[in-house]
């Protein structure tokens, strides 16, 4: 028989909550069993939306892991409270899905990954553009040795800024003073674009790349004057066989998910033999090859059946008894992590840091 999963929802901060939810309502073999906020006004949009019963309503994480006993956890809170959440779930011996970034320092994520050790069950960082089809397929041309050894990695990551769109990408208007107040734009709380988007560039870089770190890290950042976060920065990460840039900006021109910006969003990848331009949302991507050096539009093919989000893709994991691979696995989430820690430091301090490991 089939194994029927036991999900709960806890902490609602981050918008992608009612997403993942959606997500778990919609697999054939989950139960969504709990949702969990101290503030009750943060779930009612989801509440809403999925026609949740109250009876699976919590306010006390504690009382709603004890009497729901779920398979594995989502978790969406503020970046900075990441590794207080997942130790204070551990001990409930669930797996955990974190909705991306990883963690505010490098020192929280591997309090995370030790939590979660000593448990026996996995940790998973969900990054949504693992979910773009062309992010996908540009991964699996480069493992076909389509254009060589990955060089550069190039990205350019962001939208209009975290208060413009909700769950299911609904579109607000934010007043300066909800800037003020929201943890988005709070820098203990793992607020800013750097923070936000540098974990896209460089964890999914780093898939992209097969796993290698840089030597160094140069990062300079701008913010909106009033303003305690970056909503813009760029950085560099030299390695031993080239040098990749990260961008990330909140304020892009347009959200890309309705019409892309200029700059547009997305990632071009430079191997010894070829490039890859892979535009968010993209239906084709454009390559050169030795072989066509003008380049040519390849279709993007669909994500395989039943690996097309992060909860399907967890449950199919678990299912099989294998670990969580690529930009989703603390392994290589941690890469990316380095180099968001190291660009921090290196824009604090107005100059190339060498890459951090501890």
């Amino acid at each position: 028989m089939t194994k029927r999963w036991r999900i709960a929802g806890i902490n609602f901060s981050h918008m992608h909550m009612g997403d993942l939810l959606r997500q778990v309502s919609e697999h054939p073999d989950a139960d969504l069993v709990g949702v969990c906020d101290q503030n009750r006004d943060s779930m009612q949009p989801t509440i809403d939306a999925l026609g949740l019963a109250e009876d699976i309503v919590f306010t006390d994480e504690q009382v709603c892991l004890t009497q729901t006993q779920p398979d594995f956890v989502v978790l969406c809170p503020p970046t900075g409270e990441h590794a207080e959440w997942v130790e204070r779930v551990a001990p409930f011996d669930c797996h955990v899905l974190v909705e991306k970034p990883f963690a505010a320092t490098l020192a929280d994520a591997d309090r995370m990954i030790e939590a979660m050790r000593v448990t026996g069950k996995q940790l998973m960082i969900n990054w949504p553009s693992r979910w773009q089809a062309s992010h996908y397929n540009t991964w699996k041309l480069i493992q076909d040795g389509l254009i060589g050894d990955v060089l550069e990695v190039h990205h350019y990551g962001g939208n209009r800024g975290p208060l413009y769109h909700g769950a299911d990408k609904v579109e607000f208007e934010p007043t300066p003073e909800q800037k003020q107040n929201s943890w988005w734009y709070k820098l203990d709380a793992g607020g800013g674009s750097l923070r936000d988007y540098l974990g896209y560039g460089a964890t999914m870089g780093t898939w992209f790349n097969g796993g290698k770190k840089p030597i160094d890290v140069t990062c300079v950042t701008t913010s909106t004057p009033g303003l305690e976060v970056d909503e813009h920065s760029i950085t560099v990460a030299r390695y031993s066989d080239g040098m990749s840039k990260f961008e990330t900006r909140w304020g892009t021109f347009t959200d890309p998910w309705v019409h892309q910006p200029q700059p547009a969003c997305g990632y071009v990848i430079r191997g010894t033999h070829g490039t890859i331009r892979s535009d968010d949302y993209a239906e084709a991507l454009t390559v050169q090859t030795l072989e066509c050096p003008e380049g040519y539009s390849h279709p993007v093919s669909p994500l395989p059946t039943g690996l097309s989000n992060g909860i399907e893709y967890a449950i199919a994991k678990f299912n099989a008894n294998e670990p969580i691979e690529g930009p989703l696995s603390p392994e290589v989430a941690r890469i990316g992590q380095q180099i968001i820690e190291t660009a921090i430091r290196s824009s604090v301090e107005n100059r190339t840091v060498p890459l951090v490991e501890k």
